[in-house]
């Protein structure tokens, strides 16, 4: 089982009325939550630890898991309103404005945290709910509490205008590496991280904070994933880009049902050595579901039987 923890929230996406007039048509979104559908649809028995609203929206929330085969039993529902990402797209890229003040998402506290089945084996961190009070806190708790026995796999998505502290941010996201043993950066994540997109030249100074390997994706040009052993790349596949909501959150979840696939779903694996063909794969699952998701407007993953 995958644990995937962090933000659930409404992507108000822009639209046009059949008048002509613009308008906001409200989806279920959120980095996480979009890594918990996809990987449900890929197959995967996934578990979302997240703050979630009572309120209409995060009903939606709710009928969006089942509706994707995501469990609901570890989410912490409160009466606190549900976070809103208005999306702006610009030439298929999306860009955020976030209402998250007060919300059911953001206040969560260690004390709320459910307990882990014993059967999951990884846990999935990302998104906004890395940057603000106190869910910071609370999933980097979370994050230490299984650290030693679970797969642990994050994302870091930076979103520079959601960052209300940038050092405190960059210490907290350094001290996460420590417990990390997949990491995933997009080439913008790394400009913003080292003022250069140059995975290469970052990729020996990362490994040795604690993943054992590095995701790096580079939109069109595909992803590269470094490992002690080496680097292995595979190409993004040539496809008409509606936009790319949801496309990082879809290849995250094709990584790890690929490697729960390969029997390879395991701290333990990653520590001994993965080998080449099952990182291989696991890129390329990743790398496939996402040039689906990026056809479709929104984040809407695919479905397994549509990458049979």
């Amino acid at each position: 089982m995958i644990i995937c923890a962090g933000e659930a929230l409404i992507d108000m996406l822009p639209r046009e009325s059949k008048g002509g007039e613009a308008m906001f048509l409200p989806v279920c979104g959120g980095s996480v939550y979009n890594t918990a559908i996809a990987l449900g649809r890929l197959g995967s028995q996934v578990g979302l630890v997240s703050g979630v609203s009572n309120d209409i929206f995060g009903e939606q929330l709710v009928a969006g898991l089942a509706a994707s085969r995501v469990g609901p039993d570890l989410l912490i529902r409160s009466d606190r309103p549900t976070t809103l990402a208005f999306v702006r797209l610009t030439n298929g890229q999306a860009e955020y404005a976030f209402f998250d003040e007060g919300s059911a998402g953001r206040m969560i506290r260690v004390r709320d945290l459910p307990a882990l089945p014993r059967a999951a084996r990884a846990v999935f961190f990302g998104g906004i709910s890395l940057a603000v009070k106190p869910c910071c806190d609370t999933y980097f708790s979370l994050m230490k509490r299984h650290s030693k026995g679970k797969l642990i796999m994050m994302d870091v998505n930076v979103r520079p205008d959601f960052i209300p502290d940038e050092a405190e941010y960059r210490a907290r996201t350094e001290a996460m590496l420590a417990h990390t043993d997949i990491l995933k950066l997009s080439d913008e994540d790394l400009r913003w991280m080292f003022g250069d997109a140059d995975p290469a030249a970052h990729a020996e100074e990362l490994l040795a904070k604690g993943p054992k390997m590095i995701c790096v994706t580079e939109g069109a040009k595909g992803v590269t994933a470094y490992l002690a052993s080496g680097a292995h790349t595979v190409l993004a596949e040539r496809v008409e880009v509606v936009d790319t909501v949801g496309a990082g959150d879809t290849f995250n979840a094709g990584v790890l049902a690929g490697l729960d696939r390969a029997g390879a779903l395991s701290k333990r694996a990653l520590t001994e050595g993965l080998p080449k063909e099952v990182v291989i794969e696991a890129l390329r699952l990743g790398v496939k579901a996402a040039a689906v998701t990026v056809q479709r407007a929104g984040a809407n993953p695919p479905w397994a039987e549509e990458l049979a």
